[in-house]
């Protein structure tokens, strides 16, 4: 398939965990959680096997502008009816254009169209940021919203999703690119 942007335009893109344009966000995502937590997230990063972001029950999306990774993120079966979002990453030098909303909103149509009916996900306390994209994105706090986030842990929130509720947007194409998974004989 070919992307519906003109030159350079922002383009979705389907990828794996093992092609190299994901390690742009998995790096910044590592970097930033470890300076937000005061330890190692890195390892988190990995703690799920990258077979879960595969279709049918998963997908991995990057937004990229001139070829490049500017936004990107992911979602995992979580049980049959329920989509579980992962790793809604901005590139720093991208931040506060809306991206995230629409890495968000693009998760939600596919889960739509994979059969799920609900979209499940955590965020951490000091990631204020991140719970002000999931309330302004119709998310249902499943926690105390007065409470002090760090007492709570991780912040889960809940959306049902429907294809009426799903704003969908507009016409675009989404390039799929296969990346060979690591090799048996390595």
């Amino acid at each position: 398939m070919t992307s519906a942007a003109g030159p350079g335009g922002p383009a979705w893109l389907r990828v794996r965990v093992s092609d190299p344009l994901v390690r742009p966000m998995l790096r910044e995502l590592g970097d930033e959680y470890s300076a937000r937590y005061g330890k190692d997230a890195h390892g988190e990063l990995a703690r799920y096997p990258a077979e879960e972001f595969d279709p049918p029950h998963g997908v991995l999306l990057l937004l990229l502008e001139h070829g490049e990774p500017v936004a990107g993120g992911a979602f995992r079966r979580y049980d049959a009816a329920t989509a579980e979002l992962k790793r809604i990453w901005t590139h720093s030098a991208h931040r506060r254009r809306g991206l995230a909303m629409r890495v968000v909103r693009e998760l939600e149509r596919i889960a739509v169209a994979r059969g799920y009916r609900e979209v499940y996900l955590t965020t951490g306390p000091r990631q204020p940021e991140a719970r002000g994209l999931y309330l302004a994105a119709g998310y249902t706090p499943l926690f105390d919203t007065d409470a002090d986030p760090e007492t709570i842990g991780p912040l889960p929130f809940a959306k049902a999703l429907t294809p009426r509720r799903v704003e969908l947007t507009g016409h675009h194409a989404v390039t799929t690119r296969s990346v060979p998974g690591p090799r048996d004989d390595a």
